[in-house]
């Protein structure tokens, strides 16, 4: 049972380190929308999102200035729209997708989530369809997000729909280069997507959450830096001894998002969902999982122990959020965007954190290769290669895995890209580019589940 009293002292502890609410997001199942006419789903589309989230951002501002806890997102994720686009064409999947941004910018979010695909083991026609409209989709409005899941566990790698997406992304960045390709940026294509994530660009509403839900995302990588610094100055050096900070922490910044999670929940009548503790950095100094991995020992992040410090951290996050809630969901762990964290993109300005050492370190964090600007003439075959791998160690290793890639259009390796916001920028990565891996890649097909798989 939550305490009140006791979350109102954490968070009078915790408000001078930057603690906020990263995201609150509303889930709608839009499926009662189909129809064989596009014109009525769109209309149908755009009355359910207003009605159900008219006062979503209201309700987010007055909880949040309650607790002195800033909502920084509002969002929303719909069911997959790939269900809708069945028996339709590319011209109703882009009216489906405009009368979404439509919706999204009348009731004040800032992304709405859902143009998603769910294709591990095959695809259907309405979600070849989505694929292939990616690229005008992601490049004609301004707030949708898109996520296709292409790989399980128990399912295995559906390799036709990676080869076809490494060339959207290719297509998507071209589309958008007058923007550096941040199309790209609203794109994540996933290993074991997690039907009950409330963050972009992945968030969308999944099977089993019912008719609407809120889920909340709590952020605070300054909370957990300063727990560590704290620890270190009182003597406790060991990394048993920070590990139980940083659970500790973990456990309290929880209490406080579920708190505020269900106060909004109640006031606009939707059940309450999950709260994800994901440390999801931010570009601002302060605000950095790169900067806790430094107050961990790391002097160069991307150097020796990088990967195993990040594990501890995982780990600790989830344990204290686990032990702080019974509605502990999404991904809760710990992110490593490049452009979107300032430690992160200095590490790799540096030449330490390359995509090698990225590939690896995702082996034990919350989601994958996140964020990551390319050259802009890295073939689709070597994206799709990125993908593969990507998704073949979430698969493997039972776990969320996924990449957000930008080719950026005209930009090589070393060079600079300013996405501005959130959103951040950050170095052009190094890749190596060669056709070995073309063969490969083009022979389609479906990596087969491991036998870790059969575990009914």
């Amino acid at each position: 049972m939550l305490r009140t009293d006791e979350i109102l002292g954490t968070i009078r502890m915790l408000q001078s380190e930057h603690l906020d609410v990263r995201t609150v997001t509303l889930g709608l199942d839009v499926n009662e929308c189909a129809d064989r006419d596009p014109v009525v789903i769109c209309d149908r589309l755009y009355r359910r999102i207003t009605a159900k989230a008219a006062r979503l951002v209201e309700v987010c501002d007055a909880v949040g200035g309650k607790y002195k806890i800033p909502v920084v997102n509002k969002r929303l994720a719909v069911s997959p729209i790939s269900i809708l686009l069945e028996g339709h064409d590319k011209q109703a999947a882009l009216q489906i997708a405009h009368a979404l941004d439509a919706a999204a910018q009348a009731v004040g979010v800032n992304l709405v989530g859902g143009f998603t695909a769910l294709v591990e083991r095959g695809q259907t026609a309405g979600q070849r369809l989505l694929i292939k409209t990616l690229p005008d989709v992601l490049s004609q409005t301004q707030r949708v997000c898109a996520s296709v899941n292409v790989a399980g566990t128990k399912a295995g790698i559906n390799m036709d729909a990676v080869r076809d997406l490494g060339y959207a992304i290719r297509d998507i960045a071209l589309a958008t280069a007058a923007q550096n390709g941040f199309g790209c940026a609203k794109l994540v294509v996933f290993a074991n997507i997690p039907a009950d994530n409330p963050f972009m660009a992945g968030a969308f509403l999944g099977p089993g959450q019912g008719d609407s839900v809120i889920h909340i995302g709590v952020s605070g990588p300054g909370v957990i830096k300063a727990a560590v610094a704290q620890a270190r100055a009182q003597g406790q050096t060991r990394l048993n001894e920070l590990a139980e900070q940083i659970k500790l922490t973990a456990f309290r910044v929880t209490r406080v998002g579920e708190l505020i999670g269900r106060e909004v929940a109640a006031a606009l009548g939707v059940p309450f969902g999950i709260v994800d503790l994901s440390l999801a950095p931010t570009p601002a100094l302060g605000d950095s999982v790169a900067e806790i991995l430094n107050a961990l020992g790391i002097g160069a992040v991307g150097g020796p122990g990088s990967t195993a410090a990040l594990a501890l951290l995982t780990d600790a996050v989830k344990k204290g959020g686990l032990f702080a809630s019974s509605s502990v969901g999404g991904l809760s762990g710990a992110f490593i965007p490049v452009c979107e964290d300032v430690g992160l993109a200095q590490a790799a300005r540096q030449g330490h954190l390359t995509l090698e050492k990225l590939e690896a370190m995702t082996s034990v964090c919350s989601v994958g290769l996140d964020m990551i600007c390319l050259p802009g003439d890295t073939p689709p075959e070597t994206l799709s290669g990125i993908l593969a791998d990507e998704m073949a160690i979430g698969v493997m290793n039972n776990k969320t895995t996924a990449c957000r890639l930008i080719p950026v259009p005209g930009k090589k390796a070393g060079e600079e890209v300013s996405f501005g916001g959130l959103f951040g920028g950050g170095p052009v990565l190094a890749v190596r580019v060669n056709d070995a891996n073309a063969d490969f890649i083009r022979a389609g097909g479906h990596i087969p589940a491991p036998i870790r798989s059969l575990t009914n």
